[in-house]
């Protein structure tokens, strides 16, 4: 995807040579309306009648572009440069690609072929070089402006000129200067309806979306037949939606709202090719509508062999909507085994790791099932295909930040849904970023998770007298204590008050049982004292006995246990009489103290 994330929308009529004019302005037209679909087919047949003409390759290889087909474009740019050595503006097509793979050194080398020997009057490969700066996924608002500005000086009559200082004046966040732009544009054309559209693209950068919704409705009511409006339109709401604060609820509306857009965008394109829907689909997965996802998806199925993101499609479905990890999975490989690594995005790391983890995770027991029952053991291998889940979740997040709210999001539906060995291992990861709002949540989370994880597995590892016969699966609820006491001490530690206020005596309370069971109660050291000691100290502190009686209960009980055991008589009756003074009733501790009269 482009910097738009939606479509990569670099061409405008009046660029490019006027051999075969009317047959290339047909072509052009096309592009214009955003009917990707008619100019590949017109282009393919003016390659075909004309192939020393240069300029109908460089346009055949933006629709490639447009298509996200960066190496079939290279491969049609080379051609033309073999067919028409003169049109070295094929050099600009080639130079994006290397921004596409991120080779700044090689498109600037490409650009420089493209320039060298420009007349007086030559601007167009100025102009598309400004262009590529502003679309490439790491765009260079910058350095577009300079060719934009040369090719300005050259010639003020191209409207293309304006509209693209226009679109770079909005990516520097200059929005006065980027209105004059495509108000310069209609100087030219009074009629220009991108330029209109420009103008109201201002207003969403400054996150006024209702404003730019306005703006963008008034234009396709004046305008319907203009299909990039719509583009727009559902890219506003796709924005909006990933607000700040924003409800599910006013999620899923926006998102709605937006593909209602695109709907109307395909149809005022009247681009029915199978490359525009899987345009459509990748609109789908940037705004997580997965339900029409899954509809777009089964008819893209039919050719798998078109294009590899049909998988990314059946994999993100398999995951969110049927849960068939191993599907997802399976679908996921394919598509990393067939698409060229320039093309895979963040999410797909994301969808990987999480069916990797997913797929290998021990699964929760059934409803009503015997708690006691042998677990589920996770394998070497399993445990190494979990680490290398996290591995590319990390590298997901890594690649888009904004990605670790949705990490988070699914780590609480697994925490809720029971799958805690999955849930665990996305708190962690999210754990890590701590410029994260999730921060705090993840390592309470991942500290509690990993405390009924080694719970369950210290439980199924005894038999019914409660001696220890699975020494593995004790070791692996050890480590699991370990690791949530680990997880609460971040809790425990830190002077956020938020977060203490929110989760400190929970957090206290596992970190002392996460002690309690990685100890031998047979020889106990007592690591879980200090803990329950300092739960006790502040739930008094914070005046909060009533609420939290049970954990009062349960601390006074276990230290006492443990001065008991130790044969400290004196603090072992400290300790229970104090549970007795909150839960007079206590059968337990009256047994305990019974037997050291």
């Amino acid at each position: 995807m482009t910097n738009s994330k939606l479509l990569f929308s670099l061409l405008l009529a009046g660029s490019v040579g006027t051999v075969s004019a009317q047959s290339l302005k047909d072509a052009r037209a096309a592009i214009e309306a955003e009917n990707y679909g008619k100019a590949k087919t017109i282009l393919q047949q003016l390659v075909t009648k004309q192939p020393k003409n240069g300029d109908n390759y460089f346009y055949l290889g933006q629709v490639y572009l447009v298509n996200d087909r960066a190496d079939s474009a290279a491969a049609i740019f080379n051609q033309g440069l073999t067919a028409d050595p003169k049109a070295t503006i094929n050099n600009v097509g080639l130079g994006y690609v290397d921004l596409l793979k991120k080779d700044k050194a090689g498109a600037e080398s490409k650009f420089a072929l493209a320039t060298a020997k420009l007349g007086k009057k030559d601007y167009e490969p100025l102009l598309e070089i400004g262009r590529a700066y502003i679309e490439t996924p790491e765009p260079d608002y910058a350095k577009a402006l300079e060719y934009l500005t040369q090719a300005k000086a050259k010639n003020t009559k191209d409207i293309a000129i304006p509209l693209a200082l226009g679109d770079a004046y909005r990516g520097l966040r200059e929005g006065s200067l980027a209105y004059t732009s495509y108000g310069d544009a209609m100087d030219i054309d009074q009629n220009s309806v991108k330029a209109k559209v420009g103008q109201a693209i201002i207003v969403r950068g400054a996150q006024a979306y209702d404003e730019a919704v306005t703006q963008l409705e008034a234009i396709a009511a004046e305008t319907p037949a203009y299909a990039p409006t719509y583009r727009e339109l559902a890219e506003t709401y796709y924005q909006w939606s990933r607000m700040p604060g924003t409800t599910d609820e006013k999620y899923l509306e926006l998102n709605k709202k937006g593909v209602a857009q695109y709907k109307k965008y395909l149809e005022a394109a009247g681009d029915n090719s199978l490359e525009a829907k899987i345009r459509y689909a990748d609109f789908l997965v940037y705004s997580r509508q997965y339900d029409e996802l899954q509809t777009v998806s089964e008819e893209l199925a039919k050719n798998p062999s078109v294009d590899p993101k049909i998988y990314r499609y059946l994999g993100y479905n398999a995951f969110q909507k049927t849960k068939d990890y191993p599907k997802a999975l399976e679908y996921l490989n394919q598509m990393f085994s067939k698409m060229e690594k320039d093309r895979v995005i963040p999410l797909d790391y994301m969808y990987l790791g999480m069916a990797e983890i997913a797929t290998n995770s021990p699964k929760p027991a059934a409803a009503g099932a015997d708690s006691t029952a042998t677990a589920p053991v996770l394998t070497p291998e399993n445990t190494a295909n979990i680490q290398k889940g996290i591995a590319n979740i990390k590298k997901a997040i890594d690649g888009d930040k904004e990605l670790l709210g949705e990490v988070a999001e699914l780590a609480f539906a697994k925490y809720q849904e029971q799958e805690l060995q999955t849930a665990v291992s996305l708190f962690g990861l999210v754990g890590e970023y701590k410029d994260t709002p999730y921060y705090f949540d993840s390592h309470y989370y991942a500290g509690e998770g990993s405390y009924q994880i080694g719970f369950k597995k210290d439980t199924q590892a005894k038999d019914a007298e409660g001696n220890y016969v699975n020494q593995d699966l004790r070791n692996q609820a050890i480590a699991d204590f370990a690791n949530a006491q680990k997880e609460l001490t971040i809790i425990e530690t830190t002077d956020n008050k938020e977060a203490q206020d929110k989760y400190l005596i929970n957090a206290l309370y596992y970190k002392a049982f996460s002690a309690l069971g990685s100890d031998d109660m047979a020889q106990p050291k007592g690591d879980f004292v200090a803990p329950f000691q300092k739960l006790i100290d502040t739930i008094n502190q914070r005046g909060t006995q009533e609420k939290n009686k049970a954990y009062l209960v349960d601390g006074y009980t276990y230290i006492g246990l443990f001065h008991y055991l130790k044969q400290d008589t004196a603090k072992a009756k400290q300790n229970f009489q104090k549970v007795l003074e909150i839960d007079p009733a206590n059968e337990d501790v009256k047994g305990y103290l019974e037997a050291l009269k």
